[in-house]
């Protein structure tokens, strides 16, 4: 099939985006690596008036650290990420993530602001912005909002940004010492969708109980979900088998997947219990 008829503009700033984001009205979109959008638009699942390509905005395709954290361009390529060797210990999900997005092909265009903007509940760059505490950069003609991760998913491929609003990256907050994080999902092949995944960070004190643990669930809601159960049973606990296995059984019991025709809502809880102990295996086996 082919799109339904739209207007292209290539705006060579942000400011000029918004603008014509604001003169097009709601039926406007922004476009940068188009991964997602394309498809859509060829099924005629979507159907804007204009597309706003900010594939050429400067400023917007930095990946950089700073005082008060981690800073991801809402163009970064997901082959970036996926090859940025700094982003290790408390930034490894970001990676690994990344790393298992679709095929290299997609990952050279697709981007982290049309990856979380998109907001698909089978996304991989959702749940780890979930995890690591991120907080998102929107940019309107009033001005900058932050919004924190937790807040910025509505639904299956819902956000709260506005029509006119632009996302222009996501901020990472510095982490704590000792702190990591990791990634892991299951997926029936390489590239395709993910069943379930997850994200897990920890930060431990010197003798190894764990400070703080953070695990945000995907593929088992409308939106990334925290497994606030598992979380609580690590607190201040040495990672024992038995803590591990604890923490990914409440894990599991905690979600609540629903059935489709690719798998049921126990295997996914199965799914999920499996990923979030392989998760904190790896967290303490690993440095």
């Amino acid at each position: 099939m082919k799109p339904p008829p739209f207007a292209y503009c290539r705006p060579s700033s942000v400011q000029e985006a918004l603008t014509l984001a604001t003169q097009a009205g709601e039926d406007a979109k922004f476009i940068a690596g188009g991964q997602s959008l394309m498809p859509l638009l060829a099924l005629r699942m979507s159907r804007p008036t204009h597309l706003i390509d900010i594939n050429r905005l400067p400023g917007l395709d930095e990946l950089r650290q700073t005082d008060d954290g981690l800073h991801v361009g809402a163009l970064v390529r997901h082959a970036a990420l996926e090859r940025a060797g700094r982003l290790v210990g408390p930034w490894r999900a970001l990676r690994e993530a990344a790393a298992l997005i679709g095929h290299y092909p997609i990952r050279l265009r697709g981007t982290f602001g049309g990856s979380t903007a998109h907001a698909d509940p089978l996304a991989e760059l959702p749940v780890v912005a979930t995890a690591l505490n991120a907080t998102f950069i929107a940019r309107s003609s009033q001005g900058d909002r932050e919004i924190p991760a937790s807040d910025f998913f509505a639904g299956p491929l819902m956000t709260v940004l506005e029509p006119a609003e632009l996302l222009i990256g996501a901020r990472f907050p510095v982490p704590a010492q000792r702190a990591r994080s990791v990634f892991e999902e299951f997926s029936p092949r390489a590239g395709d969708f993910a069943f379930a995944s997850t994200a897990v960070t920890l930060t431990t004190h010197d003798d190894g109980r764990v400070r703080s643990a953070r695990i945000a669930l995907g593929g088992v809601g409308a939106v990334p979900v925290r497994a606030g159960e598992a979380e609580n049973v690590l607190q201040g606990e040495h990672l024992t088998d038995g803590a591990v296995r604890e923490a990914a059984r409440r894990a599991a019991a905690g979600c609540d997947p629903s059935h489709d025709a690719h798998a049921s809502a126990a295997y996914r809880r199965e799914l999920i219990a499996t990923l979030v102990e392989r998760a904190l295996a790896r967290l303490r086996e690993e440095p």
